[in-house]
């Protein structure tokens, strides 16, 4: 494992007076009928709370994480049957990924250690994280060589693990308790965005020389959780402090914002891109939570859909694009579909 010190290439504001544009007022065209076709809510049957995470593994196969109670979870759609590969006591598995040959990777959030796990018989290789940056694995992400970039939040590091060799390269941030959260690869899959709960930046990292790049948003009270790049290389964020949702320009410098249909209260949460390049938002300060969806090339809110067992937080979502369908987990043990035109 490799820590690197030396690499801190911190951007100055790089939105100054007249790029940003903050408009609070609020576009949205109804066309929810026409974009979601289903939604299909399961109750976990083994959990009582914070069933997180879903990932569709190339068979179909939806695997999750089981936070609170130690556990990879594993569900069938076709046959709605579930099932869970016991782990750890304290593991506290925050992230569930599953690489194009089947082999699932979790994140040993309190365990500090990325864990490698056979899908048929649960078996399971550790990889300590000894590092303390990277002492709590957060979020991962596959890069287009199916290696992992992940976020450690308490660490204050972002991370770079090699599949096949097990060796890490850790990169602190220079912003003392930044709180590196949200992470999503670009369109070529080679350049990874985070965002920060504990500062209002944005960042990313240079896949061959590892130089860190940090991007300072307009405003210091933007909280952003999670983020997604759209097919142009924009990246969204959705800004948890004030109702906003918001869109980096990486050519330009630009940020533009909008507020959300349901305004200050929306604390969007969870990110998601679609196969229409349509930004899906998690609107978790609502209960139950709504998912709601922002069309980029026309730039307005198209969809707001309620979410019946989303009491607390929707915190992460995965696309799979076989099926054009949305997963997500909810607080109070459920694995839920949206399935989209």
């Amino acid at each position: 494992m490799k820590t690197l010190f030396s690499i801190f290439l911190v951007s100055v504001l790089i939105v100054v007076s007249g790029q940003n544009d903050h408009d609070p007022s609020v576009s949205f065209t109804d066309r929810t009928s026409e974009i979601v076709v289903s939604l299909d809510e399961w109750n976990v049957p083994f959990d009582e709370t914070r069933s997180r995470d879903p990932y569709v593994a190339p068979d179909g196969t939806v695997f999750f994480a089981g936070q609170r109670d130690d556990y990879v979870g594993f569900f069938n759609p076709e046959t709605e049957e579930f099932g869970y590969h016991p782990l750890e006591d304290g593991a506290g598995p925050h992230t569930v990924v599953v690489a194009s040959d089947g082999t699932i990777w979790y994140a040993g959030n309190r365990a500090r250690h990325i864990g490698k796990m056979d899908a048929a018989t649960g078996e399971i290789t550790k990889y300590m994280m000894e590092d303390d940056y990277a002492r709590d694995p957060h979020t991962f992400a596959f890069d287009s060589n199916g290696n992992i970039w992940f976020t450690a939040q308490g660490g204050n590091g972002i991370g770079h693990f090699n599949v096949t060799t097990g060796e890490t390269e850790i990169i602190p941030v220079p912003i003392e308790r930044a709180r590196p959260y949200g992470i999503r690869m670009a369109p070529d899959q080679e350049r990874p965005w985070i965002c920060f709960m504990g500062t209002n930046h944005l960042a990313t990292v240079n896949p061959e020389t590892y130089e860190l790049e940090m991007i300072e948003l307009p405003r210091e009270s933007i909280i952003a959780r999670r983020l997604d790049v759209t097919s142009d290389g924009h990246v969204w964020y959705g800004d948890y402090s004030s109702g906003y949702i918001g869109r980096y320009n990486p050519a330009t410098g630009e940020v533009t914002e909008w507020e959300m249909p349901d305004g200050d209260v929306s604390r969007p949460y969870a990110a998601l891109k679609d196969h229409k390049d349509r930004m899906w938002f998690s609107a978790t300060g609502l209960s139950p939570n709504k998912l709601v969806a922002f069309d980029t090339q026309a730039e307005e809110f198209v969809a707001s859909v309620e979410i019946p067992t989303a009491e607390g937080s929707i915190r992460h979502m995965d696309y799979d694009e076989r099926t054009q369908a949305l997963w997500f987990g909810t607080d109070t043990g459920h694995i839920v579909r949206l399935v989209l035109n």
